[in-house]
C-alpha cells in the first residue's frame, strides 16, 4: 500500500478513536490524540455557537501566566519542584509548537468567565507534563497547574497581558511608523496648494503639507493616549482568585508572578491595587477599546480624504492619483479603484462595531465578576490587529506613493471665488460677497471680477489673492 494512503488511513482511524477522561461530573469520550481532557471536551460539546476561538496571542499570554504561576509556586514551596519544572517545560514546548491553536478549540462564546479556556490550558499543560519521566507525583490540572489561581483572576489578567504586549509590539510601532511616513510625505509636498473644503464645498486654500500634518497630529495624539493607558493595562488581577479576596493563594504569589512576567516581556506588570475592580469590571479594556475606536475614526477620515482627492479622475476632484494596485472592475476596462482606503475603512467600521460589543461586555460585571470576558478578549485583540495592519497598509500602499495632479489643483484654485475672503479687511464682507457671487455666476477667475468691482490694482490683487500666501494666515 502507498505510504501516503497508509498515513491517511491511520489518521482517519485515529479521528474516530477515543479515550475515556473523567472530571468531577463523571466520564466522557475525548479524541485519543487530544492533549486536552474532560472539561475541555465538555466545552467543545456545549458551545457550538461559532467557529471563532480565542486569538493565538491570548493563548500565548495564558500559557506564559501558567508558566510564571508554576515557577512562583515552586519558589514558595507550594508544589513539588519537579512538578513545577515539568509544567514550565510543557509551556515552553507548547509555545514552540507550530500548530499550537489545534490544542485550544473552545469557542469564544463560552462561559462568561472563560473557565473553559482556563481549564483547557490546565489540561493541556498537565497532559504534557505527565509525559515526562521520573515525576514524584502525577501532575493535576487543578491542584498543580491551577494552584493559587482561579479562572476569575487568570482570564482578566490574560486580557491585560495579551493586549499590553500587542499594543507594545504591534500597534504603537505601526502608529509611529505611519506618522513618520505621513510627515515625510507632507515635507515632500511643502508649498503645494489645493482648494480647502468645508461641508464638501470650496473654502480657503490649504497646503498639502498642512492637510497631511493634520492627519499626523490625529494619530500622534492616539500614541499619547495609548502610552497613558499602558500602565493601567499592566496592572493584573492575578492573586484575586475567586472573588477578589485572594482565597487559596500565597500573599506573595501575585507579585512574584508579575515580576516573572515582566522579566519575560520587558513590560512592567504588577498586581492590581484593587482586585474587586479588576475582576468585577472591565473598565480598562473599555478604555483601551475607546482608544482603538478613535484610531479607527481617524483612519476612516484619512481614508475618505484620500478617496475624495483621488475621485475621478475626470468627473471627480482628481487632485491626487493613488498607486494603481489592481484592476478595479470586472466589466469596465482600465478602471482603477482606491482599494486600500476602502479596505481600511471597512476595518475601521469593524473596530467601531467591536467597541460597541466591548462596551456592552463592560456593563456585564455582575457583583464580583464580569461575565463576558472571552468576547471582550477576542474583540479587543482583533481591534488591535485590525488597526495595526491597517495603519501600515494605508501608509505604505496609499499615502507614501500618491502623486499630485498639479493642473487640477491650479485650475480649481484660479477660479475659487472664496479667495475673496482675503479682501474682507479692505472692502468689507458685503462687497466681497457681491464679488464672489458674480464670479460664481459668470464662472470667472476671482481676480478678474475683483479688478472690475474695486479700485485695487491687478498687481495688488494678485498679491492679496495669492493662494500660497493665504495658507499662512494673518491679515
Amino acid at each position: 500500500m502507498n505510504t501516503n494512503i497508509k498515513a491517511e488511513t491511520s489518521d482517519k482511524l485515529k479521528a474516530h478513536q477515543s479515550r475515556i477522561e473523567k472530571d468531577s461530573m463523571g466520564s466522557l469520550e475525548v479524541p485519543i490524540d487530544a492533549l486536552y481532557g474532560a472539561q475541555t471536551q465538555r466545552a467543545i460539546n456545549n458551545f457550538t455557537v461559532s467557529d471563532l476561538t480565542l486569538p493565538e496571542n491570548f493563548i500565548r499570554a495564558l500559557l506564559s501566566i501558567k508558566q510564571s504561576a508554576a515557577c512562583t509556586n515552586v519558589k514558595l514551596a507550594l508544589i513539588p519542584q519537579d512538578v513545577g519544572e515539568a509544567i514550565s517545560i510543557a509551556a515552553n514546548k507548547l509555545l514552540a509548537t507550530p500548530d499550537l491553536m489545534s490544542h485550544f478549540p473552545v469557542d469564544v462564546f463560552q462561559t462568561g468567565s472563560g473557565t473553559s479556556t482556563n481549564m483547557n490550558a490546565n489540561e493541556v499543560l498537565c497532559k504534557l507534563a505527565n509525559q515526562m519521566a521520573g515525576l514524584s507525583c502525577e501532575v493535576s490540572p487543578n491542584d498543580h497547574v491551577n494552584f493559587g489561581q482561579s479562572s476569575n483572576d487568570v482570564i482578566p489578567s490574560c486580557i491585560h497581558v495579551s493586549a499590553a504586549i500587542a499594543i507594545h509590539q504591534q500597534l504603537l510601532p505601526a502608529l509611529v511608523s505611519t506618522v513618520e511616513i505621513i510627515k515625510h510625505k507632507a515635507k515632500s509636498l511643502d508649498g503645494i496648494c489645493k482648494t480647502g473644503r468645508t461641508h464638501l464645498m470650496d473654502a480657503m486654500p490649504i497646503r498639502m503639507d498642512q492637510m497631511l500634518g493634520g492627519w499626523a497630529a490625529q494619530l500622534s495624539q492616539q500614541i499619547l493616549v495609548l502610552q497613558h493607558l499602558q500602565p493601567s493595562l499592566t496592572q493584573l488581577a492575578i492573586g484575586g482568585t475567586a472573588v477578589g479576596t485572594g482565597i487559596n493563594t500565597h500573599p506573595k504569589f501575585a507579585q512574584i508572578v508579575c515580576d516573572d512576567l515582566s522579566e519575560k516581556t520587558g513590560l512592567a506588570f504588577r498586581p492590581n491595587p484593587n482586585y474587586f475592580a479588576a475582576m468585577g469590571s472591565q473598565d480598562i479594556a473599555v478604555n483601551v477599546s475607546g482608544a482603538l475606536k478613535t484610531i479607527a475614526v481617524a483612519l476612516m477620515k484619512i481614508s475618505n480624504d484620500l478617496r475624495w482627492m483621488n475621485s475621478g479622475p475626470l468627473a471627480g476632484l482628481g487632485e491626487i492619483a493613488l498607486p494603481a494596485l489592481q484592476p478595479g472592475s470586472s466589466i469596465m476596462p482600465g478602471k482603477v479603484n482606491p482599494v486600500v482606503p476602502e479596505s481600511v475603512a471597512m476595518a475601521a467600521a469593524q473596530v467601531i462595531g467591536n467597541d460597541v460589543a466591548i462596551s456592552i461586555g463592560g456593563q456585564s460585571g455582575n457583583f464580583e465578576l464580569n461575565v463576558m470576558l472571552p468576547m471582550i478578549a477576542h474583540n479587543l485583540l482583533s481591534s488591535i490587529d485590525l488597526m495595526s495592519n491597517s495603519l501600515i497598509m494605508l501608509a505604505e500602499k496609499a499615502i507614501q506613493g500618491f502623486s499630485i495632479n498639479q493642473a487640477n489643483l491650479d485650475k480649481a484654485l484660479d477660479k475659487n471665488p472664496i479667495l475673496v475672503t482675503a479682501l474682507n479687511p479692505i472692502i468689507g464682507y458685503a462687497k466681497a460677497a457681491d464679488i464672489a457671487k458674480r464670479a460664481y455666476k459668470e464662472s470667472r477667475p476671482i481676480v478678474d471680477v475683483a479688478q472690475q468691482m474695486t479700485d485695487i490694482s491687478r498687481d495688488e490683487l494678485l498679491i492679496l489673492l495669492k493662494p500660497l500666501t493665504l495658507t499662512k494666515g494673518g491679515l
